[in-house]
């Protein structure tokens, strides 16, 4: 069996921007377990307001790197860790640009990669999933944190992430090619958007451990939605 956390904030958590907290089976957590069947185990480490390494006056105990550790300890031995931050890391208090918060991800590959697992444990591969674009008037939202320069940063993740992922030999995935944040509250995913990041991960991740093979189309042809950015270790 192969085992996979998925950590991650709050489309990870699975909030619904009507309100609470989308079903196992409507959010893209649930719906990858189910595509990917029983050979699979899928881990759900989501929390609302989570940061790649930042510290939130107002919503503390969200700094990801630092709780990092425990997640990865808690649940070894892992096959596969999904990242999937740097929403939070766009609100106007952290006062980050696209390289810094490509930098705050490139830390938690990096205590991925040398956490002390123990004899015994595999060191998991790493997938680093860049964020799906704030909405442009996420300043009429209830999130005071964001304003529209935050909306604007998010588009610009995408390059910075993919470029640290290759560094780091990394898997890369752009949600903003296939999902977007509901217009009820521009932060959030509705259920279209869950079903569509599971649908797209569904085959990156069999070849990810050689159960598929990436389908080789031409330049022109090939959607970005699918396998942008898509890096073998």
């Amino acid at each position: 069996m192969h085992t996979i956390l998925c950590y991650g904030d709050s489309n990870t958590f699975g909030t619904n921007p009507g309100g609470g907290r989308w079903a196992v089976d409507q959010r893209w957590t649930g719906l990858l377990a189910s595509m990917l069947g029983p050979s699979y185990r899928i881990i759900e480490e989501g929390l609302g307001g989570r940061t790649t390494v930042f510290d939130d006056p107002l919503e503390p105990k969200r700094n990801g790197l630092e709780y990092l550790p425990v997640s990865l300890q808690s649940h070894r031995p892992l096959d596969l860790v999904i990242l999937s931050l740097g929403t939070n890391d766009c609100k106007s208090l952290n006062n980050a640009n696209e390289r810094i918060i490509a930098k705050g991800l490139e830390k938690l590959v990096v205590t991925v990669r040398n956490h002390p697992y123990g004899p015994g444990y595999p060191i998991p591969q790493v997938l680093v999933i860049s964020p799906i674009h704030i909405g442009d008037d996420i300043e009429s939202s209830i999130f005071a944190s964001f304003d529209k320069g935050s909306a604007a940063l998010s588009k610009r993740l995408a390059d910075s992430i993919k470029v640290m992922a290759e560094q780091q030999h990394a898997y890369f995935f752009d949600a903003a090619t296939v999902a977007a944040s509901s217009p009820i509250d521009q932060l959030h995913m509705d259920k279209e958007s869950h079903a569509c990041l599971a649908k797209a991960l569904h085959p990156l991740i069999l070849s990810v451990f050689g159960e598929a093979e990436t389908p080789k189309l031409p330049v022109e042809e090939a959607p970005r939605a699918k396998f942008f950015g898509f890096l073998k270790r």
